[in-house]
């Protein structure tokens, strides 16, 4: 078991992760792989495809089982628990803007669900004129329009409006850590930007634990307060602690470079 300590908010423990168990194809990404991330650290996390950057993710939020370790956050092993019970304490946006919002309800109704997380609803329920107007306040920071918009249905925004919601929706509520999927990737330039700008915000607002999966190398340097390189199952470059400010963009291409040198490409 790894040392922990009260600072610790997320800690992967020994993980151990195979693909295709049994057959000649059977591989192993992660092999005893640790972890540990402090409260309020904001993780960049970049890495070829392969690496198991994303992997991470999905057996962090339970979209992959664990074969081996342990995920503690807060001191909470949470590796055998299912996806909807992480929910509760797990805030992610993935790379699909589509994916974290309901196209057919409103605005309003997708902040009124996302509030109730791990709660229960009947099949009637109303907004309270109290909560449509801190509804409008929170929607008012994407500098978006959107708190005029609280009966569109989110079906209709476009990308970038979509993906700012899904972001303002998984941290409505108190999660632990917020997991950002590639969450700037689908998007163009001037919405990722915006987006980029907004998770910021909203990290620092709250203080936030964040591990951001990334393929913008300047994002990755830019935002955050860590910078992590995936290769293999491997963190291959660690920087934190006032050192990442020194990275730039060149600097992670040359570890790129060495990385694929030694693969033989």
């Amino acid at each position: 078991m790894l040392p922990s300590s009260d600072a610790t908010m997320l800690s992967f423990e020994h993980l151990t992760k195979r693909f295709h168990c049994g057959t000649a194809n059977e591989t192993t990404l992660f092999d005893d792989f640790n972890l540990q991330i402090k409260r309020g650290e904001f993780v960049s996390i970049v890495g070829s495809n392969g690496s198991g950057k994303t992997t991470l993710l999905n057996l962090l939020c339970g979209s992959l089982p664990l074969d081996n370790g342990r995920i503690l956050v807060d001191g909470v092993d949470i590796a055998r628990q299912p996806d909807f019970r992480r929910a509760a304490y797990l805030g992610r946006v993935f790379q699909d803007p589509t994916a974290g919002t309901c196209p057919s309800l409103t605005i309003m109704e997708n902040m009124a669900l996302a509030e109730e997380k791990g709660g229960s609803f009947g099949l009637q329920w109303a907004v309270s004129k109290k909560k449509s107007a801190r509804y409008q306040v929170l929607l008012e920071q994407l500098k978006m329009g959107l708190e005029d918009k609280l009966h569109t249905p989110v079906g209709v925004l476009s990308g970038g409006q979509r993906q700012a919601l899904a972001l303002l929706i998984a941290t409505m509520t108190d999660v632990s850590v917020l997991v950002l999927d590639e969450h700037t990737a689908a998007l163009d330039p001037k919405s990722s930007e915006t987006v980029m700008a907004l998770t910021d915000q909203i990290v620092r607002k709250k203080r936030l634990t964040t591990i951001m999966v990334t393929h913008n190398l300047r994002f990755a340097v830019q935002y955050g307060t860590r910078l992590l390189m995936m290769d293999r199952g491997s963190c291959v470059l660690d920087s934190a602690d006032g050192h990442k400010e020194n990275y730039q963009i060149e600097d992670l291409l040359k570890v790129f470079n060495e990385i694929s040198i030694e693969c033989g490409n």
